[in-house]
């Protein structure tokens, strides 16, 4: 490998100049970028927490984003001083990586809060179907599951019913439901009691035919979960060996192991490495994941 290459002096200015460039020839589209990957979030982690019925102030998610990505960022930096530019490159890792945290941590309790609602749609349809059968109403028969059962869906439930009573119409309410809580079994509930409530029909017989339907659907999703947990095992192991490796090495012989640290073709080779790491685990966790 030709010397000038492990030279710091010219890696440094050379990859400074290439991203100048690339940064000059893409401006507009690269600041549009890393709005949209960092206070661009804002928006959909607050459209979330509406939906979850989550009331937080717009500052305070704009503060949180910020001390996550760069205050994160900037207490990496600190720690591998006085290498410069070790700090710029773990330090704008942990920043970008930052960036999208709190989308994911509230995409994942959004996520299992559906998924909560549904589960108690069993219970709760059973419950509707019973007060359908005694001759209640489907207003009245949603009461008693709020009554009866705990959050989500009482608490779902229970903003049906209040929409409904500040002068909204009962479909109107449901429809809402359903953009709260996109999931098939949510829409086929709401489009059922909106249809019969026009038509006419047995609404209990309905409701049963739905509980049976959620309950095949969860049969079969506990089954792929089955059949694909050795996979997403085996894609989790992978992804950790080669940074188990280097913790290994770093204790056994640092030595061994600093080149990709403190020199620019290591940290080149490292961004590679982390880069590939994470698309292998990305299409590995695509493959493992089948939906119902």
């Amino acid at each position: 490998m030709p010397s000038f290459l492990m030279n710091e002096w010219f890696m440094i200015p050379a990859v400074a100049v290439c991203v100048f460039l690339f940064v000059f020839a893409n401006a507009e589209r690269s600041l549009n970028f890393l709005y949209r990957r960092s206070l661009g979030q804002r928006e959909e982690v607050m459209k979330l927490l509406k939906l979850m019925s989550v009331e937080v102030d717009e500052k305070q998610v704009t503060w949180a984003i910020l001390l996550i990505s760069f205050g994160m960022g900037g207490l990496f930096f600190i720690l591998f001083w006085p290498s410069i530019f070790m700090g710029l490159f773990f330090g704008g890792i942990v920043t970008i990586a930052g960036w999208s945290i709190p989308l994911l941590v509230v995409k994942y309790l959004y996520e299992k809060r559906c998924t909560q609602f549904v589960d108690q749609m069993v219970d709760g349809l059973t419950i509707m179907a019973n007060g359908i059968k005694s001759g209640s109403n489907s207003t009245q028969a949603m009461e008693r599951v709020i009554d009866i059962m705990g959050n989500p869906i009482s608490q779902e439930f229970r903003q049906v019913i209040t929409q409904h009573q500040f002068g909204q119409s009962f479909e109107e309410s449901l429809l809402d439901l359903g953009e709260r809580i996109p999931r098939p079994d949510v829409q086929m509930f709401v489009t059922a009691i909106n249809i019969l409530k026009e038509t006419g029909g047995n609404l209990a017989e309905t409701f049963e035919t739905i509980v049976t339907t959620i309950r095949e659907r969860q049969k079969v999703e506990k089954k792929i979960q089955a059949l694909t947990a050795q996979g997403l095992m085996q894609g989790a192991i992978v992804t950790m060996i080669p940074f188990i490796l280097a913790i290994v090495f770093l204790i056994i012989d640092p030595n061994f192991v600093k080149p990709m640290f403190n020199t620019p073709l290591g940290l080149v080779l490292l961004l590679g490495m982390l880069g590939l790491q994470i698309i292998g685990g990305v299409l590995i966790k695509k493959i493992v994941t089948i939906k119902v």
